[in-house]
Protein backbone atom coordinates (compact mmCIF):
# COMPACT_ATOMS: atom_id res chain seq x y z
CA UNK A 1 0.00 0.00 0.00
CA UNK A 2 1.39 3.20 -0.84
CA UNK A 3 0.75 6.67 1.04
CA UNK A 4 -0.58 10.03 -0.21
CA UNK A 5 -1.42 13.30 1.02
CA UNK A 6 -4.49 14.66 -0.01
CA UNK A 7 -5.17 18.78 0.38
CA UNK A 8 -7.72 20.83 -1.40
CA UNK A 9 -10.64 23.51 -0.36
CA UNK A 10 -14.12 23.26 -0.22
CA UNK A 11 -16.42 25.08 -3.07
CA UNK A 12 -18.57 27.18 -1.79
CA UNK A 13 -21.40 24.34 -1.86
CA UNK A 14 -18.89 21.97 -0.42
CA UNK A 15 -18.74 24.67 2.68
CA UNK A 16 -22.75 24.87 2.75
CA UNK A 17 -22.90 20.67 3.08
CA UNK A 18 -20.32 21.03 5.91
CA UNK A 19 -21.94 23.47 8.02
CA UNK A 20 -25.00 21.17 7.25
CA UNK A 21 -23.56 18.35 8.65
CA UNK A 22 -20.34 18.73 10.56
CA UNK A 23 -16.93 17.80 10.59
CA UNK A 24 -17.04 14.47 11.93
CA UNK A 25 -19.59 13.23 9.86
CA UNK A 26 -17.52 14.53 7.00
CA UNK A 27 -14.50 12.57 8.49
CA UNK A 28 -17.02 9.56 8.45
CA UNK A 29 -17.97 9.55 4.97
CA UNK A 30 -14.72 9.64 3.83
CA UNK A 31 -13.15 6.85 5.80
CA UNK A 32 -16.25 4.81 4.27
CA UNK A 33 -14.97 5.78 0.55
CA UNK A 34 -11.40 4.96 0.92
CA UNK A 35 -12.38 1.76 2.74
CA UNK A 36 -14.27 0.71 -0.17
CA UNK A 37 -11.62 1.02 -2.25
CA UNK A 38 -9.24 -1.06 -0.25
CA UNK A 39 -7.46 1.71 1.82
CA UNK A 40 -7.61 3.34 5.21
CA UNK A 41 -7.76 6.88 6.26
CA UNK A 42 -4.89 7.73 8.42
CA UNK A 43 -5.55 11.23 9.60
CA UNK A 44 -7.74 13.96 8.92
CA UNK A 45 -7.53 17.79 9.68
CA UNK A 46 -9.04 20.43 9.10
CA UNK A 47 -6.88 23.95 8.16
CA UNK A 48 -6.85 27.52 8.01
CA UNK A 49 -5.59 29.41 4.88
CA UNK A 50 -5.44 28.44 0.90
CA UNK A 51 -6.64 24.65 2.05
CA UNK A 52 -9.61 23.61 3.75
CA UNK A 53 -8.61 20.13 4.44
CA UNK A 54 -5.73 17.84 4.79
CA UNK A 55 -5.73 13.87 4.41
CA UNK A 56 -2.97 11.08 4.51
CA UNK A 57 -4.76 8.01 3.02
CA UNK A 58 -3.10 4.99 2.42
CA UNK A 59 -4.33 2.95 -0.66
CA UNK A 60 -3.09 0.10 -2.78
CA UNK A 61 -1.45 2.20 -5.55
CA UNK A 62 -1.54 5.06 -8.12
CA UNK A 63 -4.32 4.11 -10.20
CA UNK A 64 -6.59 3.92 -7.12
CA UNK A 65 -4.77 7.34 -5.84
CA UNK A 66 -6.19 8.89 -9.10
CA UNK A 67 -9.45 7.37 -9.33
CA UNK A 68 -9.88 8.70 -5.44
CA UNK A 69 -8.84 12.17 -6.88
CA UNK A 70 -10.39 11.91 -10.10
CA UNK A 71 -13.81 11.35 -8.43
CA UNK A 72 -13.67 13.99 -5.64
CA UNK A 73 -12.38 16.57 -7.61
CA UNK A 74 -15.47 15.80 -10.57
CA UNK A 75 -18.00 16.08 -7.45
CA UNK A 76 -18.17 19.94 -7.67
CA UNK A 77 -17.83 19.68 -3.67
CA UNK A 78 -13.86 20.59 -3.80
CA UNK A 79 -11.54 22.34 -6.01
CA UNK A 80 -7.51 22.86 -5.77
CA UNK A 81 -7.23 19.50 -5.17
CA UNK A 82 -3.51 17.91 -4.78
CA UNK A 83 -2.22 14.85 -4.20
CA UNK A 84 1.22 14.30 -3.39
CA UNK A 85 2.85 10.67 -3.13
CA UNK A 86 4.36 10.30 0.47
CA UNK A 87 7.42 7.76 0.73
CA UNK A 88 9.07 6.19 4.06
CA UNK A 89 12.75 6.52 4.51
CA UNK A 90 13.18 3.28 3.48
CA UNK A 91 11.67 4.58 0.39
CA UNK A 92 13.77 6.40 -0.33
CA UNK A 93 17.08 4.90 0.97
CA UNK A 94 16.11 2.31 -2.29
CA UNK A 95 15.67 5.04 -4.28
CA UNK A 96 19.40 6.10 -3.80
CA UNK A 97 20.50 2.94 -4.99
CA UNK A 98 19.04 2.87 -8.47
CA UNK A 99 21.91 4.00 -10.75
CA UNK A 100 19.85 6.30 -13.39
CA UNK A 101 22.39 7.32 -16.43
CA UNK A 102 21.45 10.98 -16.31
CA UNK A 103 22.97 13.46 -18.93
CA UNK A 104 21.91 17.41 -17.78
CA UNK A 105 21.36 19.32 -20.47
CA UNK A 106 24.48 20.78 -22.38
CA UNK A 107 26.59 17.89 -21.14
Amino acid sequence: MAKYLLQGAYSIEGHKGLLKSGGSQRREAITKVVQSIGGRLETFYWTFGSDDYILIVEVPDNITAAALGLTVAASGGVHGLRTTVLLTAEEVDRATKVSVPYRPPGQ
